[in-house]
């Protein structure tokens, strides 16, 4: 049997560590976390330390609120220097989020951020701020919606949308996401299943099935349905992932008809420890 070089040795090493954590994560993407849940941290000062904490626990790709629509995320307008602190840390960042504000009134400094980082995809919360929409309303939100995408697709972005607040609510007896699914341009407009809105009856294996290829990424939380609803809160608690009554391996077989591209944590410190080691322990 001939003898194995000492390169040849290390390449199968390097080889097979990244097939076991391929195997490990589901999807097989890298774990991500959106930074928002630790904005503190941005907002003093301290995103090189925030990247650290993520990289020791397990995340290797980040999500971030754009320096122009979020005031704690100011600290990264500096492009370049973002995108620098990022190669230090061996972290990818393909996505932020982006207020509709910003897009409307200088999508083009928005754009130019995000592609100096690297970024590919730009995502926005909400189109609207009322939870009592009109029809009128949506057919509007979604009329500029595509007009926004149709600009970042000309310079290579793809423009996403996330639901919480006004893409939650119903119109004419039909929910406002499903009207939007309708609305705006497929080719234009992905989206972004945020999985907390369990508690508003959004289930996302049901979506990503319903809706194959409109998606491209997740927010993960995972929910506890059977405990009470928190007195003043709107939904029912949140809890780290595997900890709640989320149907994961559903899920994440049913994100790969949807589309679904890249997905994060988005929790604050000790649940997105508890969530990522979680992650880990998945079967793809």
């Amino acid at each position: 049997m001939a003898r194995l070089t000492r390169r040849e040795f290390v390449a199968g090493v390097m080889a097979a560590a990244v097939a076991a954590r391929v195997k490990a994560n589901p999807l097989g993407l890298p774990i991500g976390s959106q930074t928002y849940p630790h904005r503190q941290l941005i907002k003093e000062g301290d995103f090189a330390g925030l990247l650290k904490t993520l990289k020791e626990i397990g995340v290797e790709a980040v999500e971030l609120c754009s320096a122009y629509g979020y005031a704690e995320f100011g600290p990264l307008s500096d492009a370049k220097a973002v995108k620098k602190t990022l190669a230090d840390h061996g972290m990818k960042c393909e996505s932020a989020h982006f207020s509709l504000r910003e897009l409307r009134e200088n999508q083009q400094k928005s754009i130019d951020w995000a592609r100096e980082i690297g970024m590919t995809q730009m995502i926005v919360a909400t189109l609207g701020g009322s939870r009592t929409p009109t029809m009128d309303d949506v057919k509007k939100a979604a009329e500029e919606y595509n007009a926004i995408a149709a600009v970042a697709a000309r310079a290579g972005v793809q423009q996403a949308l996330h639901n919480e607040g006004f893409e939650s609510s119903s119109v004419d007896g039909r929910r406002t996401y499903d009207i939007l699914m309708e609305l705006l341009d497929p080719k234009l407009v992905k989206f972004q299943f945020q999985m907390s809105t369990i508690n508003q009856g959004f289930v996302a294996d049901e979506y990503f099935t319903k809706y194959p290829g409109r998606f491209i990424s997740m927010h993960i939380q995972d929910v506890d349905m059977n405990a009470p609803v928190p007195e003043g809160g709107r939904g029912r608690p949140q809890t780290s992932v595997g900890k709640g009554t989320i149907d994961w391996a559903k899920t994440f077989k049913a994100a790969r008809v949807g589309g679904v591209k890249n997905y994060f944590v988005e929790q604050n410190m000790d649940l997105t420890k508890a969530s990522v080691a979680a992650l880990k322990a998945m079967n793809p």
